[in-house]
């Protein structure tokens, strides 16, 4: 098969494993074929902003490797992309910030290690295309205009913001650059972008897949986790990030939460059937929909119905659980409680690095970016001092923040969900992803989500499914979200929704 001849569009992690054993394609065609594909469509969209120049060597010894009859791990040949946090050894993290690159201007934080997820991927024998861009610093979950590469584009509508942080993963992900990508979370990281461009996106529990060596915001909400095409792709790639690492000791909580045939190992297109799902209402959130997104959101509602589910009007009113919610000035929307400790978190990340880093602790950091204090007015995190807990942790920065506050809060979310979930015996929320269609790129205003704070304080998980599209052409998507340590149930009423209405399109 030449390259011309692999439809990039309908590759999948099972139909890559296909292909490879049949003699359809070779790794080395597909990923010549991909990177014919980044270059085709880089320039415009901005996903990749570090290429991986091992990308070709890799993909030639798979096939070297599979002549040879060695086993090959469960990514074998798939082109992935990594977001540009994520530590891969010997490759620059710039976290989007001018500052952190030497080639504009700033220093180079070269890690000598993989980060255990990047290390994963290697050792799935996935092939890594390269990283991609970020907001700086990923501060923002709605674009990545002011990276030090230049703003990154909605590959489905070019006018409309891509969702951030992880803005490049999805980009490159939705103009078949890749197959599956990687993301991170922290507010809005992994579902903002993934429903900006009608895909997939998995936040997993937190806990479930380690953060080490990846450029932390909040090592109590930060969590990494797949963008795809499909819900099968997304599951297949989870069950190579997720797992215990020594180098992230929250993820000792997922020993025993894995299930024991992988995430997909309940998918079903009747998945839906008897399940009974909570929605959307002002007990969640007080704020109204759009008209639009609430007819897309009767004809979803009517899908799931048709597919079987059993729907629960608003099971969390009355409960207070709105009443939790509260913005971070000055932001209108962020819900900022639990990144008190990022200077605890940066000094750890930055010591990571190895001994030949060119900043190895929090101190130096500040030092190197005191040009453009993050958290001074006008800085990207400007609206951290407003946080109850952060004088307190800033006092001694390098020492790790009790956080009494932020501990508190996710307690009582939980102890809510727990009770609204026996009450109601739910098996999962269904909501619209956004109160509102995507805003323009360059508008200023904020992707407005129904989730963002509420699960990621409280850690639970959420799956993003495409959904429809509204009348402009922005994508519509839903979000499944349950307890704690529920992502192959998820993963499998997803699918089910997937499958019975195969709204997602071609972006490109």
């Amino acid at each position: 098969m030449t390259n011309a001849s692999i439809d990039l569009e309908t590759l999948t992690i099972a139909s890559i494993g296909k292909g490879l054993a049949d003699g359809s394609f070779t790794a080395e065609a597909l990923t010549v074929a991909s990177l014919e594909q980044v270059g085709k469509f880089n320039e415009t969209y901005n996903a990749i902003i570090i290429a991986n120049p091992e990308a070709l060597d890799t993909a030639r010894k798979i096939d070297e490797r599979r002549a040879a009859g060695e086993p090959l791990g469960p990514l074998a040949g798939v082109p992935v992309v990594v977001k540009d946090p994520m530590d891969m050894k010997g490759v620059p993290t710039t976290a989007g910030w001018h500052l952190l690159y030497s080639k504009t201007g700033g220093v180079d934080l070269v890690p000598e290690t993989d980060s255990p997820v990047v290390a994963r991927i290697r050792a799935a024998d996935a092939v890594i295309l390269g990283k991609t861009n970020v907001p700086v610093l990923s501060h923002t979950g709605s674009h990545a205009s002011d990276s030090w590469a230049g703003p990154t584009i909605n590959v489905v509508m070019e006018d409309r913001m891509p969702g951030g942080s992880s803005a490049g993963t999805a980009s490159a992900v939705a103009c078949t650059m890749c197959v599956v990508g990687l993301a991170e979370e922290t507010g809005g990281s992994i579902q903002n972008p993934a429903s900006a461009h009608g895909l997939v996106g998995i936040k997993p529990t937190i806990g479930l897949v380690p953060n080490a060596g990846v450029v932390p915001l909040s090592s109590n909400r930060d969590v990494v986790g797949p963008i795809a095409r499909t819900v099968e792709d997304a599951a297949l790639c989870l069950d190579v990030l997720a797992g215990w690492s020594a180098e992230d000791p929250k993820t000792l909580a997922s020993v025993g939460k894995i299930p024991a045939g992988g995430f997909g190992s309940k998918i079903s297109r009747d998945a839906l059937k008897g399940k009974r799902l909570g929605l959307f209402g002002p007990g969640w959130r007080p704020e109204p929909l759009s008209d639009e997104t609430v007819s897309l959101y009767e004809r979803a509602k009517a899908e799931l119905a048709d597919a079987g589910a059993i729907l629960i009007d608003d099971p969390f009113a009355g409960t207070g659980f709105s009443d939790l919610r509260e913005p971070t000035p000055p932001t209108p929307h962020f819900d900022g409680r639990g990144l008190e400790s990022i200077a605890w978190d940066v000094d750890c990340y930055l010591k990571r690095l190895g001994p030949s880093a060119a900043i190895k602790s929090w101190a130096e950091f500040v030092d190197a970016v005191k040009s453009e204090d993050p958290f001074g007015p006008g800085g990207v995190l400007s609206f951290m001092p407003s946080l109850a807990d952060f004088r307190t942790a800033m006092e001694n920065p390098t020492a790790p923040p009790e956080l009494p506050e932020f501990m508190a809060l996710k307690a009582t979310y939980l102890h809510l969900l727990a009770e609204a979930f026996e009450t109601h015996s739910l098996d999962g929320l269904v909501y619209p992803q956004m109160f509102e269609e995507l805003p323009e790129l360059h508008s200023g205003k904020p992707i407005l989500e129904t989730t963002v704070g509420e699960l990621n304080i409280a850690g639970i998980p959420g799956i993003t499914v495409p959904a429809g599209y509204y009348r402009s052409g922005a994508p519509f998507e839903l979000i499944f979200l349950g307890p704690q340590w529920s992502e192959a149930e998820l993963i499998a009423m997803a699918y089910a929704y997937e499958q019975a209405t195969r709204h997602r399109k071609p972006a490109v």
